[in-house]
């Protein structure tokens, strides 16, 4: 490396430098950055040394305040540029190199009286970090942002399907609802939609860094990164519907299961071509083929039309006892108990302080209105009807959704 070091002499620190901070885990992060980098220092040593060029002509006095109105300038619109979005997103490593690299040069010039054998220095050790990185990321251990979207893609659709799958079967099957939500134990339909909720900021970033790489497949053909953008966009506005079914499941007031049985064959039947059509999707993705959306959508429609008659099979559920006093009755037997509650309780302290009495009362107050809703809500004519007819407007939600994502 002793020929190397005579070559670039200090200055090889800057391409280690390079080499730490251009490197990324993926071909396309780095081409972008490497890129950025290669040009924001070339653009900058070019310029810093056509405004030494200018200073040198007018004396040292003129000299320095010249060079300390161009950093004060070129930093103003740099950072100005900074704040257009699309240089923000794509080029704003690149103009932060530029800003870095202008001053670095423009003020050491004061000093050092070969500013071209510095600007020199500096654009072979960034040639050299930035080469050494590409020459990693492209043919040594390739490691391409496009797959990575791609594969994620793949993955977000198959989890979905998953999620949906599961948060059907799981309702017809469970006796009583888990209304005891424990954080620290993973539920693998939450972290199924979980990964699809949260990829929007790594599916852009993805795409944007897949743009910057070459064309690596054997056709060398062009694939629209955007479009994959579109379509995690669409399985977010899917997964939505699946969160809400997810709810369902841990409701306070609940369908009875003999009730849930009448309709879980047609249910289970939906849910499954669903889960149908997101495979073969996540499988016409995966292989990079074309599937016909009406293979997908006529079973669906077939399911829809069994579920719509298994519900016109059972209209008194959905209608409700026929007394209308059924409510009225209802409430007032809950008034009536807990009045009793309040009054046993307090009949059993050991105060006649005023205050306290009222204070208890208030607390009595806040414990009962939770129990005075729920025995309200149980009352209701629907109560046993509604978080059913709840859960299949949901599921019927999702096969729209779907026709969204199968376009």
């Amino acid at each position: 490396m002793e020929p190397l070091f005579k070559g670039v002499g200090q200055n090889a620190i800057w391409a280690v430098m390079t080499v730490v901070v251009v490197l990324e885990f993926t071909a396309g992060a780095t081409l972008c950055k490497g890129l950025n980098r290669g040009f924001g220092t070339l653009l900058a040593a070019s310029l810093a040394f056509f405004f030494e060029f200018i200073a040198r002509e007018y004396g040292k006095v003129f000299r320095a305040v010249f060079i300390g109105a161009s950093i004060f300038l070129i930093g103003a619109l740099t950072t100005y540029l900074r704040f257009f979005p699309n240089i923000k997103k794509n080029y704003d490593y690149g103009v932060l190199i530029f800003l870095l690299t202008f001053n670095l040069i423009t003020v050491s010039s004061y000093r050092v009286d070969d500013i071209l054998k510095l600007a020199q220095g500096r654009i072979y050790t960034i040639a050299i970090g930035s080469g050494v990185c590409i020459l990693m990321s492209l043919f040594i251990f390739p490691n391409w942002s496009g797959e990575d979207l791609h594969n994620s893609t793949v993955s977000k659709i198959e989890g979905l399907a998953r999620s949906i799958e599961a948060c059907v079967v799981k309702y017809f099957n469970d006796e009583e609802p888990d209304l005891e939500i424990d954080e620290t134990t993973e539920d693998p339909i939450y972290n199924n939609y979980k990964a699809v909720l949260d990829s929007k900021s790594t599916d852009e970033t993805l795409a944007r860094h897949a743009s910057w790489e070459p064309r690596h497949s054997w056709h060398c053909h062009k694939f629209p990164w955007q479009q994959y953008v579109k379509l995690g966009g669409v399985l977010r506005h899917f997964g939505y519907a699946i969160v809400a079914l997810h709810g369902s499941l841990q409701t306070e007031i609940r369908t009875p299961r003999s009730v849930r049985l009448l309709f879980k064959e047609p249910c289970i039947r939906l849910v499954s071509e669903v889960t149908k059509a997101l495979m073969e999707l996540a499988d016409s993705i995966r292989n990079r083929r074309h599937c016909s959306p009406e293979i997908l959508t006529d079973h669906l429609h077939r399911a829809l039309q069994d579920l719509d008659t298994a519900l016109k099979s059972q209209p008194r559920l959905f209608l409700g006892p026929n007394s209308p006093n059924n409510t009225a009755k209802m409430l007032a037997v809950v008034a009536a108990t807990a009045r009793q509650k309040s009054e046993k309780h307090l009949s059993g302290l050991k105060t006649d302080s005023p205050r306290f009495l009222d204070r208890i009362s208030e607390g009595e107050r806040r414990v009962l209105r939770p129990t005075l809703s729920k025995l309200a809500i149980t009352s209701l004519e629907f109560s046993e009807a509604l978080p059913f007819a709840a859960f299949v407007a949901l599921l019927v939600e999702s096969v729209a959704r779907l026709d969204v994502v199968i376009e």
